[in-house]
């Protein structure tokens, strides 16, 4: 993975911490074992290290102020989460859900490419939508784990 925040990674996907968790599930060999929703929440409280929000960027494979943008964080404030090395909870949770969001795509579409194109793909299921913006908020990201719901079950609409 690229430590370097403004640049994107040449490397594969990030496994290890909270993103990886939610991305590549339990059964990773990177993810830590030893992981549970208790410490999750507790990670969440305290507020993630600003490497999450890295490992978030190169799982979906955006530039980082387009991630900054969708996860409501300005430049200035990504300054100082930066400098701090911590996010505050509200982003460590956003930064969580988006996770959570790829996790699931990817286990639908088989595999993490098909899961980025089609988080940054209109969709008709929302109203042609992307799901990336969509999910902006949290009633608009439990839709589109409904419409990923339904597209895994064949009832896709």
């Amino acid at each position: 993975m690229d430590s370097v925040m403004g640049r994107r990674s040449q490397g594969k996907p990030a496994t290890s911490g909270v993103v990886g968790y939610c991305v590549h599930g339990p059964a990773s060999k990177a993810v830590d074992k030893g992981f549970s929703l208790a410490q999750l929440i507790q990670s969440l409280k305290v507020g993630l290290p600003v490497r999450e929000l890295d490992a978030l960027r190169v799982n979906l494979d955006v530039p980082l102020e387009r991630l900054a943008a969708i996860l409501g964080i300005s430049k200035a404030t990504l300054h100082r989460r930066k400098t701090s090395g911590r996010l505050d909870a509200a982003e460590s949770d956003r930064v969580v859900r988006y996770a959570r969001l790829l996790g699931r795509a990817a286990s639908v579409f088989e595999s993490l490419e098909n899961a980025r194109r089609w988080l940054a793909s209109p969709q008709v299921g929302l109203g042609g939508a992307i799901p990336l913006e969509y999910a902006e908020t949290e009633v608009g990201a439990r839709e589109v784990e409904d419409l990923l719901g339904r597209i895994e079950h064949g009832v896709y609409s």
